[in-house]
């Protein structure tokens, strides 16, 4: 590394680290006014709530990270464009790439950095601060002497196109893995029933991927008349076949927004756009994270071309058009979730095309530089 690049990453990377400290404890502030009343009514005391926010807080580095690189990347070039600093380096016979290559360095690893946060470290996140609270949860229901009633989804309906299997749970407790109140219905090619398991409770065996029904009813129809032919009741019976995870069937209800990475793609691979039109959202939710791997890339892309524009053009004019460009970056992603969510736009595309038009930008304007 040169002079130039190390001065270049020094400063830039100075601003970086002052920024995320500042924007992860206004996030910090934030997520205390959301949950700490929470956290106060479930009983949970100091050790828990530090162990809690501790877990939580990684889950925003993916989130501010964008919006960190960005300012940073705008007030240390647009710094050296103020004093001169960068008509100096091209006087030298340094083009911009030259000048600037230890910042694109920089950016490839915070892809990388961005990469193992989507992929890891917010799932973990994500999922380890859901079950901490549902813990907290739990035991102060406990101490109430109402563990019961915790933890009740209801109404849990699940359409398993793949096997021709509709489910619907009247309660399922997460705690003790239990659901009452089933009804699994078995369709033919068609869409029609052929036969119907009633249970007032049933258990799911993770290890041997089955269901066992207690106290129930199955009940075979004729899919072309939709009579009932027989009925037959058990008080415990176990369905090799019946091989639908609970943990699956709780996820499809829950905004795509609210999973992380891992569940995301355990929905994505469990089914296809085609057999469940309901999935294409947490589709493009997954891809997109995939796709936010080139934001580091892409924030240093439009920061360059208007943080050292010309000597006659003000550096404020740069970082406003930069900072309206990454606004247009925000409405484009926005709107191509949109549309993939809505099956106008295959989610891999809905992804991708914020991503491809702000390289094009980019491109475009890296071209215009002298």
């Amino acid at each position: 590394m040169t002079l130039i690049d190390r001065y270049l990453l020094r400063e830039w990377l100075k601003i970086l680290g002052l920024l995320l400290c500042a924007t992860m404890g206004l996030l910090m502030m934030q997520a205390l006014y959301d949950n700490f009343r929470d956290l106060i009514e479930v009983g949970a005391g100091f050790e828990d709530m530090v162990s809690y926010y501790a877990v939580l807080m990684p889950s925003y580095f993916s989130v501010v990270l964008p919006l960190a690189l960005l300012l940073s990347l705008l007030f240390v070039l647009g710094k050296l464009h103020r004093n001169n600093e960068i008509t100096a380096i091209r006087a030298a016979g340094l083009n911009i790439f030259s000048t600037t290559r230890s910042l694109w360095g920089a950016a490839l690893f915070f892809c990388g950095v961005s990469l193992l946060l989507n992929a890891r470290v917010v799932p973990w996140s994500v999922e380890t601060s859901r079950r901490l609270l549902e813990s907290f949860e739990y035991r102060a229901e406990e101490r109430k002497g109402a563990s019961g009633a915790l933890g009740l989804v209801t109404s849990v309906a699940f359409d398993n196109h793949r096997a021709n299997r509709m489910w619907y749970i009247n309660r399922y407790s997460r705690f003790a893995g239990k659901a009452y109140g089933v009804t699994v219905s078995e369709l033919d090619k068609a869409r029609r029933e052929r036969t119907r398991l009633m249970a007032r409770e049933a258990v799911y065996d993770p290890e041997r991927a089955q269901w066992t029904l207690r106290d129930g009813r199955e009940m075979w129809f004729d899919p072309e008349l939709g009579e009932l032919m027989r009925s037959v009741t058990f008080q415990e019976k176990t369905f090799p076949h019946l091989n639908e995870d609970p943990r699956l069937m709780l996820l499809i209800d829950r905004k795509p927004g609210d999973l992380s990475f891992f569940e995301l793609r355990r929905i994505v691979d469990y089914f296809t756009v085609e057999d469940n039109p309901k999935v294409t959202r947490y589709a493009v939710r997954y891809y997109s994270l995939m796709a936010d791997t080139l934001g580091p890339l892409i924030i240093l892309a439009i920061a360059i071309p208007f943080a050292v524009s010309g000597v006659r053009v003000n550096p404020a004019v740069g970082v406003s058009k930069s900072i309206g460009l990454f606004f247009v970056y925000y409405l484009l992603t926005t709107l191509a979730t949109m549309l993939g969510g809505r099956g106008h736009l295959d989610p891999r595309w809905a992804a991708l095309v914020p991503n491809l038009a702000m390289i094009g930008l980019a491109t475009y304007f890296f071209g215009r530089l002298r």
